[in-house]
């Protein structure tokens, strides 16, 4: 069922009721690998409301110690958490650039947000709401290990790239870059396949031209809201775009849940993994769309990326009207097939897979080499914990 279109709402930076902790003016100490401490974490913020630097900020309401027992948690529970808030502070960052360029807004529409809409009529408010949710799962990820007396993730001194000149986009510094994409799209053809990459199958690129250029997933300029199939072939970028981060999402949360030992951090991992698999759902269809008539098959006349008629090949690996994964090979290659996440096994994408998905997908670009280093720290620690 499709949310209804919430009337005259901008879901951005500015909406946060509570400002980031360095605004009262109170130092923030941050350790060697860009943690903030706890004891100047919460003296910073000074009220019981949390407020955590997600792009767009989103306030939690209840004081951090209130959300859960004492129970102390394992060292690599605790390296799980960490991975998983900055990967959602990488999320949320990039989403909140997409959503303030094609999301819910008031007034005229710009041509983003209509070539969006030619995807889904609701594709606009699809846009606001998953940078929304990727904002609150940074927020409370990030709180959950305060409350546990961990030290939060804190990737603020990074937020130095460039914003889009487009109007619209405010002008912040940034975590990631969607104006110079290489979108891997084999996910595409992964989950229209009765083969998983767990028992060692690869996939061709659904999008060969996509995944070996560097593409505009938003406006840069003015200027890229026109002509007519340019701008479209932008919004076709970042539908694509969108599948590729949501699925990376769906199989790291399936992949680290295996590796939890704390039945509540458990609780955590699957509930906001389930919510990652809604989001790869609706971004499957989006991207369908945008590869059959009647937006298929154009070309755009800046850089010649072509979106082909997918229908036309007539290949079920390319199929445009499949949402749910086809049933392939899982646990066994003796056992019957079954639809479900993949991969979720080690070496794929799990947390040093999941980061170095996101380097090659260009959402780095820009970046200094400290930060690369810094998550793909972050991400082996993870990969190391085992269950206990």
């Amino acid at each position: 069922m499709k949310e209804n279109n919430l009337s005259s709402t901008v879901i951005s930076e500015t909406e946060s009721s509570e400002t980031i902790a360095p605004s009262t003016g109170k130092s923030i100490q941050r350790d060697s690998q860009g943690l903030v401490r706890r004891r100047s974490f919460l003296q910073g913020l000074g009220v019981a409301g949390v407020a955590l630097s997600t792009g767009a900020l989103v306030t939690t309401k209840a004081s951090a110690a209130t959300f859960s027992s004492n129970t102390e948690l394992s060292k690599g529970d605790v390296a799980i958490l960490k991975l998983l808030a900055a990967a959602e502070l990488i999320e949320a960052d990039l989403w909140q650039q997409y959503a303030e360029l094609g999301g819910v807004t008031q007034g005229t529409q710009n041509p983003y947000q209509l070539a969006l809409q030619n995807l889904d009529g609701d594709g606009s408010q699809y846009i606001s709401s998953n940078n929304l949710d990727e904002q609150s799962h940074a927020a409370f990820l990030n709180a959950y290990l305060v409350s546990k007396g961990e030290e939060p993730v804190d990737l603020d001194r990074f937020r130095t790239l460039p914003s889009s000149q487009a109007t619209g986009a405010q002008q912040i510094g940034r975590l990631t870059n969607v104006m110079q994409l290489s979108v891997d799209t084999s996910w595409y053809v992964r989950y229209r396949s009765a083969t998983n990459p767990d028992f060692g199958a690869t996939f061709a690129e659904a999008l060969a031209a996509l995944a070996k250029g560097q593409f505009p997933g938003i406006p840069r300029t003015n200027a890229d809201f026109g002509p007519k199939h340019h701008v479209q072939a932008i919004a076709n970028t970042a539908a694509f775009h969108f599948g590729f981060i949501e699925q990376a999402g769906s199989s790291l949360y399936a992949t680290l849940s295996q590796k939890v030992s704390n039945a509540e951090v458990l609780k955590i991992t699957l509930s906001i993994g389930g919510d990652e698999i809604c989001h790869f759902l609706e971004w499957v269809d989006f991207a369908g769309n945008g590869v059959q008539p009647p937006i298929a098959p154009f070309t755009d006349p800046t850089n010649g990326l072509h979106f082909p008629n997918f229908d036309a090949k007539k290949n079920p690996l390319l199929q445009t009207n499949l949402i749910f994964p086809v049933p392939c090979e899982f646990i066994s290659p003796n056992l019957p097939h079954c639809a479900v996440i993949r991969p979720t096994s080690p070496g794929q994408i799990d947390a040093v897979g999941a980061i170095n998905g996101f380097i090659s997908d260009g959402l780095f670009i820009g970046q200094t080499p400290e930060f690369s280093e810094l998550v793909l720290n972050l991400a082996h620690e993870a990969d190391a914990a085992r269950r206990s």
